[in-house]
């Protein structure tokens, strides 16, 4: 114990494991990155990745697989932007696709102007698009979507079934989101992932969602700590985290939990208290 601080201990029941990356290097960040008005410009309307944020694809590709990371992770949950979609199905999607397949591709070849094979859906997690973990809405024509039936015609095997309209109504030219609403859709979010029986999962979104989410958390914890998580995230970085669920008690149940053996014969509490004694005794 250090200066009053101690570990904390949670039930694992009670946890999930999730794996938060932002996009890989779009074509909107080489020229915002340098200047901020740059990201007003329409022609990144839906911005797609650059060759080198494939390349960072490529690289993290090769760490979640070397790490043995895509063997534990049950769902893959992506924002339904082009650079973010490009970015999850290359780094956790299948092999290259062949025309001989039975399946259907997650990405069809040079989708969103990738030059990329196309690529399959086999040997990986489920991908699914999620509307409310996008990026800041409004304004910036980069974090504007196109349709879901587009996005379907180019990642045929990527689920974007909970997505209610087919046009972005949520992006408007002349509004921006505050940091703080983007704070609670952050938190809504988080508080989703609970519903899901999943119990690893990996999210590819964006730098100022996940800033601004994870700045909400931590306040409790040590500075160090609470400077980790809400650090900005470089283009296609991944770093796994803990959540937990501290209100819904009784609404989960342990895999692994093991209750003891009563023995046989031992029908009444009365019974089972009795035997409990003896066995403290």
């Amino acid at each position: 114990m250090d200066n009053g601080v101690c570990p904390s201990l949670f039930p694992l029941h009670r946890s999930k494991t999730i794996h938060l990356v932002r996009h890989a290097q779009g074509i909107h960040n080489v020229e915002g990155d340098k200047n901020y008005k740059a990201y007003m410009s329409p022609e990144y309307f839906d911005a797609h990745l650059t060759q080198l944020g494939w390349q960072q694809v490529d690289n993290l590709r090769k760490h979640v697989h070397s790490s043995g990371l895509i063997k534990s992770i049950d769902l893959v949950i992506t924002s339904p932007l082009l650079r973010t979609i490009q970015t999850a199905v290359g780094v956790f999607g299948g092999e290259a696709y062949s025309d001989k397949m039975d399946n259907l591709p997650l990405m069809v070849r040079n989708a969103g102007n990738s030059d990329r094979t196309a690529i399959s859906s086999l040997d990986c997690p489920p991908i699914v698009a999620v509307e409310i973990c996008r990026e800041h809405l409004g304004v910036h024509p980069c974090d504007k979507r196109r349709s879901i039936s587009e996005y379907q015609s180019l990642f045929p095997a990527v689920d974007f079934s909970l997505i209610e309209s087919d046009d972005d109504v949520l992006w408007k030219a002349d509004v921006r989101e505050t940091n703080g609403e983007v704070a609670a859709r952050g938190m809504n979010f988080m508080n989703w992932l609970f519903t899901r029986k999943e119990e690893e999962i990996a999210i590819v979104t964006h730098n100022g969602f996940l800033f601004h989410t994870l700045a909400a958390f931590g306040n409790s914890f040590h500075p160090l700590v609470k400077k980790e998580i809400s650090r900005h995230f470089a283009n296609c970085e991944l770093r796994s985290m803990v959540i937990l669920d501290r209100g819904m008690v009784g609404s989960h149940c342990s895999s692994t939990n093991f209750p003891g053996k009563i023995p046989s014969g031992l029908d009444s509490p009365s019974d089972v208290a009795a035997d409990s004694k003896k066995q403290e005794e």
